[in-house]
Parts: structure tokens; sequence; C-alpha cells
């Protein structure tokens, strides 16, 4: 969760941000048991403020920190951390989100403890994110969970009581359901084994707050803050957004103006079970919208919870936007609703999308998506894995990546986990050929494409008894 892209401050290294102000000053044993004011001003249209303080802590100094708005107390953290992030939406543990309004607010600086005869040096230094500058969401931004590059695995789609999530109560009065609390969630999913989940509750960011305080509990669990996004023409996941997202736009304004909503909050969208219909059972499940940018959606959601095969599966409506020239990525999501999923329903986890990404961080991990190196886990495995790398004209090009020209293609596909499964290449949506037997746990096999100047993506599918169990994303060819 912790990323510049969505700006929860809590995951995903970032450079250096130019501070907006810094000021300084210096406490004294005068400031013992006092507090000091240390003011600024925040211009309009400031949509984050994030402030950070330094100072020397030679003989036992203490230095808390806390802030005002013009008018109001916005939160308190005492000696605890050193830096903190506001917002409309979310802010740091101790800090109340709200609107940030223009004119002077105040750093408060306690100082429970500092010994006679000491001088401690102090600077604050405060960051506002303003239109496309993102220098509050920069400045709050920690390291990421782990930076080396790999194939991480985790669930982009998930609900718990901040929308429609649900589960039984746990007590001796007997089982009730009830909202079910986040933590469930987050518990489920470190459980399974992910590397990184992503909370997308229905038109809210209502549980931005406490993904934010949950994170630091789940060191090696990404908590990526999302927004199911719902219209009455399709509903839409949008990853790491810095703030609310009006999901009226598209009623009010058409698609286009939604879309542009949610890249101006810096966050990506990938649309979820296209093929299902809309209707009583679900309204505006299906996506509909006729006049939709294709150019701004990240990915589509080809596997939602049990749905891998047949009509409502998202897989043929991915696969005709890629013979349309799109290039799209295909991600799964199980669309949970109860962290104990009850029989028939999926699991957190199953699916997974298996990201390949520089690093588990927010903004590493959505890069990968846009990349398309990655693939769909259908059963949830923790162990499973599809490499492919195409060869053709003299390039080399793993999913999501390009070859030039009508050559020959030979295909090296590399298989964890799925002995005596089938491999089978996929042809701008159809199978080409006879798929190849894996034979061990840890396999590769080859693939070849004749020359043909007609086609215009190729992928591997790796079956069982005909039911996909690892699904890849294209290799795009390219006149």
């Amino acid at each position: 969760m912790r990323s510049a892209l969505f700006a929860l401050g809590l995951l995903v290294a970032a450079p250096a941000a130019a501070q907006d102000a810094s000021l300084e000053g210096e406490l004294t044993r005068a400031d013992f048991e006092t507090y000091r004011e240390v003011p600024f001003t925040v211009p309009a249209g400031v949509a984050r403020i994030t402030v950070r303080l330094t100072y020397d802590k030679a003989e036992k100094t203490v230095v808390d920190l806390g802030l005002w708005d013009p008018a109001r107390f916005r939160g308190w953290s005492g000696g605890t951390r050193d830096r903190m992030t506001v917002s409309a939406t979310d802010a740091s543990p101790g800090y109340l989100p709200g609107p940030l309004p223009a004119g002077q607010w105040k750093v408060m600086l306690g100082v429970p403890n500092i010994r006679a005869g000491t001088r401690s040096r102090y600077r604050v230094d405060v960051y506002f994110d303003r239109g496309a500058a993102r220098a509050a969401s920069d400045a709050i931004a920690d390291p990421s969970l782990q930076s080396a590059p790999g194939w991480y695995r985790g669930d982009l789609h998930m609900h718990d009581a901040n929308s429609d999530g649900s589960c039984a109560t746990r007590g001796s009065e007997g089982a009730v359901r009830v909202p079910c609390p986040l933590f469930r969630t987050v518990e489920a999913a470190a459980t399974a084994g992910l590397d990184f989940i992503a909370v997308t509750d229905h038109n809210t960011v209502a549980h931005f707050d406490e993904l934010r305080e949950l994170q630091p509990w789940f060191g090696r669990l990404l908590l990526i803050p999302g927004i199911e996004v719902t219209t009455f023409r399709g509903h839409a996941n949008i990853f790491a957004p810095t703030r609310f997202v009006d999901f009226r736009l598209g009623s009010r304004k058409g698609i286009r103006a939604l879309q542009d909503d949610i890249a101006d909050a810096g966050a990506i969208l990938s649309i979820n079970h296209p093929a299902l219909p809309s209707g009583e059972l679900c309204m505006g499940c299906g996506w509909t919208w006729p006049e939709t940018d294709w150019s701004r959606v990240a990915a589509i959601e080809a596997v939602n919870g049990t749905m891998a095969e047949g009509p409502l599966a998202g897989t043929g409506f991915w696969y005709a936007r890629l013979n349309e020239g799109h290039r799209i990525t295909g991600i799964a999501g199980s669309d949970n609703h109860d962290p104990d999923a009850p029989a028939g329903k999926a699991p957190i986890g199953r699916p997974a999308t298996v990201v390949h990404a520089k690093a588990l961080s927010s903004a590493a991990i959505l890069d990968g998506v846009r990349a398309g190196n990655v693939f769909i886990d259908v059963e949830g495995t923790r162990d499973r894995l599809l490499e492919v790398e195409a060869r053709g004209g003299g390039a080399v090009a793993a999913m999501g990546g390009s070859l030039t020209g009508s050559a020959p293609i030979r295909l090296t596909v590399h298989a964890k986990g799925v002995a005596r499964a089938r491999a089978a290449l996929i042809v701008d949506g159809e199978q080409h050929g006879d798929d190849v037997g894996i034979g061990t746990s840890d396999d590769r096999v080859t693939l070849t494409l004749p020359a043909n100047a007609a086609r215009r993506w190729i992928a591997v599918t790796i079956t069982n008894a005909g039911r996909p169990l690892l699904i890849g994303n294209p290799i795009y060819i390219t006149r």
C-alpha cells in the first residue's frame, strides 16, 4: 500500500521530493514542557499535505509532532513518528482526513524533554500535492517490501465491511452474519501466502485509512488501496488512486470523463467481469460503454472468481480487444466478499494474478501490470509458474513484449507445478496446432509458429483435461 501513486505513504521507494516549505529553528531548555507553533501557508488547490520533522536528539531530547489547520485540530502523533500526511480521503494514523483549506496551518511541536544547556536544531519540511505534482505523496513514501525483481503473486479484487463484504461472527451465542472487518480480509490474504492484494470496495475510499494502519503489521503483504467504480454500464477496479473518484461522472458526462478523472487521480483502470450480463441480479456488471477509450484501460479481468471458462468468463472479451489492436493486460481477481470463503465461492487468492515486477511495491506491481509480463494462476496455487520467451526475426520478447514482422517464431515455455498438463499456443484468440505435454514439475517445452503476415498476437495457456490452469499474456506482433 505504500505508494507515491496512490499516496497512502507506506511502501514504495520514490525519488526525494522538493519541499514546498522548509522551516527551521532551535529549541533550548526554555522550551521544556512547552508547545511551539511552526506556521506555514497552504495555497488553494492542495490535495495532500505531508510534514517531515528532523531534529537533534542529543542528550535525550524528545520532540512531539502535531498538526492544526486554520480552523481545527488535525492530529497528534507525539514522538512516535517523524512524518505524517493528510488529505481529503485519508491520513496517517493519529490524524484526521478532510478538506484542506487554504490559509495558515500550524505544525505543533511539543517538548516533553530537553536538558539544561542543550540546543536542539529542528527542521520542518512541508510538501504539497497540487495538480500533477505529487511532492507530498513522494515525501511520505517508504522503501519497497522487497527490493529484488521477480514474480509476485496477488489478488486484485476483494471487498470488506466498507462495501458489501460479510462474514460470520465468532462467539458463544452462535454465528451471525455481519459486515466483515477489513483485518479479517487481510489476515486471509496473508494466510494464503500472497505477496500483494488490492482491496477494492465499491465507490468509496473509507478503507484507505485502515489499510494504512494495517500495513506495518502485515510486513510481508503489500496492501494496495483500490476502488471498484460501479456504473450503470460496467464495473471497473482502479488501483492506487490518490483521492476519491466520482463514480457518477460516467452517467453525467460519459465514460471518457470518468476515465479522465481516474487518470488525474493517478490510478490505473481494469475492467471487471466484462462478460457478465447486466440486470436485476447484477446491475451494470457487464461492460457496455460504447465510447470507452481503450488506450487508457490497463487491464481486463479475464478471470473473476470461479469463472475461468465459458460464456461468463472475461477471456473472450479480453481476446476481442486484443484482436482490435489494443494492448491490454489480462489479470484475475477472486472478487471475494467473505474471507471464510463458503462452499462454491472463490477464496482470497483464487484465482491469482502473478506479476513480474522490479520490486514488491505498489508502483512496481502496477508498472508490471502495465508491462504485461503477467500470468493468471486459475487455481491460486503458491508455486505454479509460466515464463514465455519468443524468438523471431532476430529479436527476443517475453509476455507483454513485441516482435516485428512475419518471420517464424519459436517459443520456449518454462512451466512449474503443472506436471502432465499441456501447453497450448494461442494465436489471435484461437489455439494453433496441437498442444504439447509438460513432463515434470519444472519443465521447458517448445512451441513453434510458422511465418504468417496476418497474426496480431500470440500467447500460451497451460491446461489439464481441457481446463485452464495458467493463462499467459500476449506477445504482440507488429508489422
